[in-house]
């Protein structure tokens, strides 16, 4: 039997930024429950987690990260995931579904399209941190203005 330490765990289901401090989730749950495009759940000084949930036909956007590197993994929805060295030569192109994992390497440009008949469920483990502490858009619009 386990002894949970409840200082660490998070048991409740309050979408906020609980970063730069020890954090135990459930992250399936706070993963399908996140309704915004992007809410950034845990923000350290090296390494952040962002949950994001991508509606129907919608995409996260292309980019490229200069100094990022980037964990992605699909907790439901199908998507298409397109990588490449330029971003008019994706040249890596996947179609995946619930529980597979994305890793982008920086300097490569990558877009993730949501190819199914629901949300897109998502989370992102930035190294370094790529977004500010505490940051929520609610829209993939909302998001592109602050970037």
């Amino acid at each position: 039997m386990f002894n949970v330490c409840s200082k660490y765990m998070n048991n409740c289901s309050k979408l906020m930024d609980y970063g730069n401090n020890p954090f135990v989730v459930n992250i399936d749950n706070f993963s399908q429950n996140n309704q915004n495009f992007r809410t950034a759940l845990w923000t350290g000084n090296h390494l952040q987690l962002t949950l994001m949930s991508i509606p129907v036909g919608g995409d996260i956007g292309l980019e490229m990260h200069e100094d990022v590197d980037q964990f992605l993994r699909i907790e439901n929805g199908c998507a298409l995931v397109m990588m490449g060295e330029c971003r008019d030569n994706m040249t890596y192109r996947q179609k995946i579904d619930n529980h597979y994992a994305i890793i982008v390497p920086a300097k490569t440009w990558h877009n993730i399209i949501n190819i199914g008949n629901c949300p897109l469920k998502l989370y992102s483990v930035y190294a370094p941190y790529n977004h500010p502490f505490g940051t929520i858009h609610t829209t993939k619009a909302e998001a592109q203005m602050y970037e």
